[in-house]
């Protein structure tokens, strides 16, 4: 990941109080954030891993009763 480039941060359309998590992606290295605590060091996930991660929610892997 290059230090040179300012990460672009988006969240959800559907976050509506504010308290989401946020994604951006440098390069082909995704990063996680917690919106409440953006000065936190983010999570980092290679571009195989963020493909699992969304094919894995789409797929409905991770709802909650």
């Amino acid at each position: 990941m290059s230090d040179s480039i300012e990460p672009q941060w988006r969240k959800s359309s559907r976050c509506g109080n504010g308290t989401c998590v946020e994604v951006a992606k440098v390069d082909d290295t995704y990063l996680i954030r917690d919106s409440k605590n953006p000065g936190a060091a983010a999570l980092a996930f290679t571009e195989q891993e963020w493909i699992a991660f969304v094919d894995g929610v789409t797929a409905g892997e991770f709802t909650f009763n």
